[in-house]
């Protein structure tokens, strides 16, 4: 902490906000500190990728070899990064209760973001979860953002998935939402959407440039609920392999969804057609 920033912080007389801003401020250099640590894991990972061994990291850096061992293994995991730095914010759609006609969160989009929270957590990141309100507005211009609402709750969120180069969400003729791949033609319909139906859902999952340009957002949601689960079941499970193919560029990809009929969990999860690197622009 800078000097002038401790003593501003020492010259508050109020002993509540001293209190207050001192906390705040060891908050966020325990975040910036995390952050450090796993940016030097990532760039020894990173060079000895490269073919450097970690005896000839450690010359050209001027620290020992024993030093460079413990870095590699101390500190937040370098694939963490791929939901976010820091502070991460988790946000859900309310939807319209048919009955009671107030506003309610799907079962499955809270199990959904509390396994995403604990996987941030588990990668030393602190997590705020909010909502999409009724109607959709959202500020999507904001860092470490991570969406999980699709274009029928929000316009907003519809039209971030429109500036995607490559998939877009579309209605088949005979009403149900679909994903479209423009590249191959394919077009991905959910099992429960089917003739005959299946217990299969497909979802989508990327990184969108942000509308005012100056940040990304991740993005995902189901065709159903049950896609929803799949993608952080995924993201859970292969997050090392996302973080290596795409680090935190913009991408897309659309998710298959395996799931057990009755407790809509997911069975299996895996990209259901290429993994698309966007243009940054």
């Amino acid at each position: 902490m800078p000097a002038s920033e401790l003593d501003r912080i020492a010259a508050i007389k109020d002993p509540y906000l001293l209190l207050k801003a001192a906390t705040e401020r060891l908050n966020a250099a325990q975040q910036e500190v995390a952050e450090l640590a796993r940016l030097r894991r990532r760039v020894i990972q990173d060079l000895h990728a490269q073919g450097m061994s970690y005896a000839q990291i450690a010359q050209a850096a001027g620290l020992t070899r024993g030093r460079i061992h413990q870095i590699r293994h101390t500190g937040p995991a370098p694939e963490g990064a791929f939901l976010g730095t820091g502070t991460i914010t988790i946000a859900t759609p309310l939807k319209q209760d048919a009955i009671k006609a107030r506003p309610v969160v799907a079962m499955e989009d809270v199990t959904a973001s509390k396994r995403l929270e604990d996987l941030a957590r588990g990668y030393g990141l602190a997590v705020e979860l909010e909502h999409v309100p009724l109607g959709g507005q959202i500020d999507l211009n904001r860092p470490n953002l991570i969406v999980i609402c699709g274009p029928r709750l929000s316009p907003v969120v519809g039209r971030l998935y429109e500036s995607d180069p490559v998939l877009e969400w579309a209605k088949a003729d005979d009403g149900p939402w679909t994903l479209h791949d423009r590249r191959t033609g394919t077009v991905y319909r959910s099992g429960e959407d089917s003739t005959p139906p299946a217990s299969v859902d497909y979802a989508y999952l990327g990184r969108l440039g942000r509308p005012d340009g100056q940040g990304n957002v991740l993005i995902f949601t189901g065709i159903h609920p049950q896609g929803t689960l799949g993608v952080v079941s995924l993201i859970t499970g292969e997050i090392n392999t996302l973080w290596g193919q795409v680090a935190g560029d913009r991408f897309s990809t659309v998710v298959r969804v395996e799931y057990d009929p009755e407790s809509g969990e997911p069975v299996t999860a895996e990209p259901a057609g290429p993994l698309y690197r966007h243009q940054e622009s």
